[in-house]
């Protein structure tokens, strides 16, 4: 992918090292022991939505009684650094990725005479803390509807292709776009609306509204890719792979299971990767309603 001449975003923080668990009380101790699972059975689709459930799920599942002792709020955590002296190569890189997803939704946000709020690409080295509690690097890149913010480990991008056998820049931003899709959907009200209804329904039923939301930000990633421009030959395959990588039913057979899609919270490889493709072959957010059933 041609980002060479791309510039770079400012929206961004550098977080030092965070012993884990540290400083969220028996609760957030709880919450960091349960996330790093959870990523690690989910993958690079992150665990946004798994965040989200948490933090609207009353009684003993509410975030803010996880991460600060039932005040109800979300964890309250201190800036990083923005200074981008100290940037490894691949934030640098990741930084032209997040700038190039800031023009494109700040064009389609225009379009409708809206303005776009970027959101904040958070770098962090094994434990982090978010505004949903703890960041681990088990948990793969996430976005927390919290404080509006992308998490990301780089050396994750090791793993899609050491564990996943998904390399390519395209993969990698591929990641980091499908996150960015998960501001949109907050800032369009898409994960307000589904919370509500998750509360409301049986956890098979809250699992088919997940998997919606989680197709959509692939479908969102596409869409931005499409509108970018910068796609080069291999592109497109890079992408089929990690989203073919990252499905419920592969990674669960993986891990020596029998998929079972009652229990899918991202989608098949194959629902992933139709969904990937149609952003890129429409370029067009409306078409990646994924609630329809289409």
């Amino acid at each position: 992918m041609r980002l060479d001449d791309e510039p770079e975003s400012s929206n961004f923080e550098v977080q030092s090292g965070h012993s884990g668990g540290g400083g969220f009380g028996g609760g957030g101790n709880l919450l960091g022991f349960l996330l790093p699972m959870i990523g690690s059975r989910f993958g690079c689709g992150g665990i946004a939505v798994v965040l989200v459930l948490f933090a609207v799920m009353g009684g003993g599942l509410n975030l803010g009684s996880l991460v600060s002792g039932g005040s109800g709020g979300g964890q309250q955590v201190a800036p990083g650094s923005t200074d981008a002296s100290q940037l490894t190569p691949v934030q640098h890189w990741s930084l032209k990725v997040l700038k190039s997803t800031e023009d494109v939704w700040g064009n389609v946000f225009a379009q409708s005479g809206q303005r776009y709020e970027p959101t904040t690409l958070v770098f962090y080295t094994q434990n982090g803390m978010s505004g949903c509690g703890a960041a681990q690097s088990a948990m793969g890149p996430f976005y927390c509807p919290n404080d509006r913010k992308v998490y990301l480990d780089t050396t994750f991008f090791d793993e899609l292709t050491q564990r996943f056998g998904s390399p390519g820049d395209f993969a990698q931003a591929y990641v980091i776009a499908h996150e960015v899709g998960h501001h949109i959907q907050d800032l369009e009200g898409t994960l307000g609306k589904v919370n509500a209804q998750q509360r409301q329904v049986s956890e098979k039923e809250g699992n088919a509204l997940q998997v919606r939301v989680e197709l959509q930000a692939d479908c969102y990633a596409g869409v931005w890719a499409k509108a970018t421009g910068r796609m080069e030959p291999g592109d497109l395959e890079e992408g089929m792979t990690a989203a073919h990588a990252i499905g419920d039913d592969t990674l669960q057979r993986d891990a020596g299971r029998t998929p079972m899609p009652d229990s899918f919270t991202h989608g098949s490889s194959e629902e992933r990767m139709k969904w990937l493709k149609r952003g890129l072959d429409t370029g067009d957010p409306a078409q990646c309603d994924t609630f329809s059933g289409v």
